[in-house]
């Protein structure tokens, strides 16, 4: 009895163990991912504390005519109403809408791409996580587009005040950056730039490695070692920007 017991012991302890059935690499990639939730959970929270430190503009007590304004936290419909190709078009929320949805579809893409790894079929995983890649190479064009309609602004502008040589002076703002902010409080645009900027440094961190993973896959490394594990570690990774860009959706432009 205990033999079989020291024996039972040994083959548990003894190393080559897959726990819950993951491999080493797939344990590793879900710590790395729950620490980096915390990472993203710190920001969010950091931004949602801000937000609600400061008065929105109330169009019942300010007057119905919305105004950007240093004083209230602007309102996310007002801010991210453009588009490329429809200048002077309001458009609430309809591009961030777009790049979301192109992000979810290159979830679905990868998806298919583990599924065709599973039946190691070669072909099927490069054709999947091709799209993949076009899809995160598009978000992150459509992203950069968005900071730059921030940066520069819109032709209206808004009023602030600055103190220069000991008096307060009114100057007309144009944009934003980390110093000024043409729709609201400076802190909108620090966190708008830091928060979207670290997501998008994650999609592109996923792009280099799925077009590593790409090229692998097509000169047959996967195919010849009898798994496409490294697709569905690198899958894990992508769903998670996704998961997280919901989030980050959620707070900057629905709140």
């Amino acid at each position: 009895m205990a033999n079989s017991v020291a024996a039972i012991g040994q083959n548990l302890w003894g190393g080559g163990q897959a726990p819950m059935k993951a491999s080493y690499g797939k344990l590793m990639m879900w710590f790395f991912l729950m620490s980096d939730t915390f990472t993203f959970s710190a920001l969010l929270i950091t931004y949602g504390l801000i937000r609600y430190s400061h008065d929105a503009f109330n169009p019942e007590i300010h007057g119905s005519e919305f105004v950007f304004s240093q004083e209230y936290w602007p309102i996310p419909e007002k801010v991210f109403d453009s588009a490329p190709f429809l200048h002077g078009i309001e458009a609430p929320l309809v591009f961030v809408g777009i790049m979301t949805f192109i992000l979810i579809l290159s979830s679905v893409t990868m998806v298919l791409a583990v599924e065709a790894g599973a039946r190691m079929d070669k072909l099927q995983v490069q054709k999947w996580m091709l799209w993949t890649i076009l899809g995160g190479i598009l978000f992150l064009s459509c992203q950069a587009w968005e900071w730059v309609h921030m940066i520069v602004g819109d032709e209206k502008g808004s009023v602030a005040q600055f103190f220069v040589n000991g008096e307060w002076v009114e100057r007309t703002i144009y944009g934003a950056n980390l110093t000024i902010n043409q729709y609201g409080p400076p802190a909108f645009a620090d966190l708008f730039f830091f928060i979207t900027g670290f997501h998008g440094t994650h999609v592109l961190s996923g792009v280099i490695i799925n077009i590593l993973i790409f090229y692998n896959t097509t000169m047959g490394v996967y195919q010849r070692t009898g798994h496409y594990e490294m697709v569905e570690k690198v899958g894990l990774y992508w769903h998670f920007v996704d998961l997280v860009w919901v989030f980050v959706f959620t707070f900057f432009y629905l709140v």
